[in-house]
């Protein structure tokens, strides 16, 4: 896991958690500008609970990775303008903008974000350093799992492949043997039939012995009433 040293040392590690913003939110309120978009540099200050001048000194020495994040500089017509659109209204009980300044910093959620990750000296921002990296342990721990779990179902269809591969010759058995039943059953159906057709002859002739017993029978008594005349 990630320490808070190499976070605050590595570019590149910060880079990475850049976009992470909802953990300024998990530590403590962020006071926006009327804007709502942009922080102060007071208000950047007030977050983290230190000075303004901690917080030029942040700006100084890492300038350009905080203007990669977000933060710029208004000035001239650029900050009159902001300062009319934007600034009309008292921010926090502070005298409104428009004052007399030269420029005005502004930082953006990521921008502040990107403080935490370089501010050594507030518990603010080790308290946002420390969530970000028990957030990605806790995305880590959920990865494995999921890993874990994909691993087991990866076995279980390989067992389950492996059964369909030895059951396919049992199939294979059940169906030849069907096969031969059902031969064998029609071999049968046309045994049975065969018996029908040659009892119904029987029967044809059994018929035919009846009429012929009737006729004898008719003879002898012919033959018994000519006797005793």
């Amino acid at each position: 896991m990630p320490t808070e040293i190499a976070l605050l040392e590595s570019r590149a590690m910060r880079v990475e958690h850049a976009g992470r913003v909802e953990a300024l939110d998990k530590v403590k309120a962020l006071a926006l500008l009327p804007d709502s978009i942009h922080v102060s540099t007071e208000g950047v200050a007030r977050y983290f609970e230190v000075s303004t001048e901690v917080i030029k000194k942040v700006m100084q020495r890492h300038r350009e990775e905080l203007t990669e994040n977000g933060m710029h500089v208004l000035k001239g017509s650029d900050l009159g303008e902001y300062q009319r659109d934007s600034l009309s209204l008292s921010y926090e009980g502070e005298v409104s903008y428009p004052q007399r300044r030269s420029s005005l910093t502004l930082f953006t959620r990521r921008t502040v974000l990107n403080i935490a990750m370089l501010l050594r000296d507030s518990d603010i921002a080790r308290r946002v350093r420390t969530h970000l990296l028990d957030a990605e342990e806790s995305l880590r721990e959920g990865h494995a799992s999921l890993d874990r779990r994909v691993t087991a179902v990866e076995h279980c269809l390989a067992g389950v492949g492996t059964a369909l591969q030895e059951l396919g010759p049992v199939l294979n058995r059940m169906s030849e043997r069907l096969d031969r039943l059902d031969h064998r059953l029609d071999a049968t159906n046309r045994v049975v039939a065969a018996m029908s057709n040659r009892l119904c002859e029987l029967s044809d002739d059994m018929a035919r012995m009846d009429a012929r017993m009737d006729d004898f029978a008719h003879q002898l008594r012919d033959l018994r009433r000519r006797r005793y005349r």
